[in-house]
């Protein structure tokens, strides 16, 4: 009796996807464990594997949605995977026939000989010129595709936010140069000890814990007509992938190193490119972190993570001149985009968060002693 393939259950708020991708095709030998087919929902993309072996029945296309205990297809066990072909038996060996003598052969007549001085020259057949390559069809002035879940639910989540939050943004600039000279200086010590390297990433996510510490205004959210204060620090980091924009949080970053939380940004951008990210991994998370810098980016107003009240944008470094006690003088700089929901945070607040988390990339060494 065939045996049903059904979506799995995936998570309490997760009721269903698209189908991706399936790995085999009607008609081929799957075996128990074998990944079937590759499931996008809002939030992750799941494997969904053979529970039984035996031959592939496809009920579902990709790109057809579908709900978590929705028969996609069936694996007939009675099937079995087709025998090897018998060896044919060989024929018997053919009786011995004398072979003929071979006949003399007729001498071929004599070539004149050609006098020495005598070039001879031989008459070559031009080319055929090449047949000129098929023009390509053109393929239409449009494609149309449908959204995956993720696509549909950051859409959703960006409209929301901004018809629901009182969206304003705040702007400054950093100067990197002290933070890149202490990377440089122990990024060797740092990578032998921790076998990861140093990034500019975990020096912003201490800054943020810091400033978020000092300015607790902004490790909010709104419930209904109720502001709820944060005492915990929970910070995603805004990722791309192929499937879209998704944000791991590093839990309690607050009591984690600088090693830690490189390794825990690692780890997570290794499961995002293998689509492994679990619904857990993306939710809880108080404050978010964009960099468009990684892309190229100056400036930008980034808009916040629901329910989150706020995010840091980071942007690239650019050398450029600055005033220095009163010189002139050439730093790597970045600017600092803080978008905040004005509904529940007061642009004083805003201001006097960005400056701190200014200040601390500016004097990394005090977060490395707490000061």
């Amino acid at each position: 009796m065939p045996s049903d393939i059904k979506i799995p259950a995936l998570g309490e708020s997760v009721a269903g996807g698209q189908i991706a991708k399936w790995h085999f095709k009607t008609g081929d030998q799957v075996k128990t464990g074998d990944i079937l087919l590759t499931l996008e929902t809002d939030k992750v993309a799941a494997e969904v594997t053979a529970e039984a072996t035996g031959v592939l029945s496809i009920g579902k296309e990709a790109g057809e949605d579908v709900e978590v205990g929705a028969v996609v297809g069936q694996i007939d066990e009675s099937a079995a995977a087709p025998a090897p072909k018998a060896d044919a038996p060989k024929p018997a060996p053919a009786a011995e026939v004398p072979a003929a003598k071979p006949e003399p052969k007729a001498e071929a007549p004599k070539a004149e000989a050609k006098p020495a001085n005598v070039t001879e020259f031989k008459v070559v057949p031009k080319p055929e010129p090449a047949a000129a390559p098929a023009a390509a069809k053109p393929e239409g002035r449009i494609t149309r595709k449908k959204m995956t879940p993720l696509r549909k639910k950051i859409a959703d989540s960006l409209v929301s936010a901004q018809r629901t939050a009182a969206i304003l943004t705040t702007f400054n600039e950093c100067d990197m140069s002290n933070v890149m000279v202490l990377r440089s200086k122990l990024q060797d010590s740092f990578v032998a000890k921790n076998k990861v390297k140093l990034g500019f990433m975990s020096f912003f996510i201490k800054a943020v814990v810091e400033a978020l510490k000092a300015v607790p205004q902004i490790n909010v959210r709104v419930e209904g007509d109720e502001i709820v204060q944060q005492h915990y620090f929970d910070i995603g980091v805004a990722v791309g992938t192929e499937r879209g924009l998704i944000v791991p949080v590093l839990r309690d970053a607050d009591q984690k190193s600088f090693a830690d939380l490189e390794k825990d940004i690692l780890g997570y951008a290794a499961k995002a490119k293998e689509g492994k990210i679990q619904v857990s991994d993306l939710t809880g998370g108080v404050f978010t972190i964009s960099n468009g810098g990684v892309y190229g980016s100056l400036l930008s107003t980034p808009i916040i993570n629901p329910p989150q009240s706020a995010i840091l944008g980071m942007h690239s470094i650019q050398q450029r001149p600055v005033a220095v006690d009163g010189q002139v003088v050439i730093r790597p700089m970045m600017n600092l985009a803080l978008s905040y929901d004005h509904r529940v945070v007061d642009g004083k607040e805003a201001v006097t968060f960005l400056i701190r988390v200014k200040d601390c990339i500016e004097n990394p060494a005090r977060m490395l002693v707490g000061a």
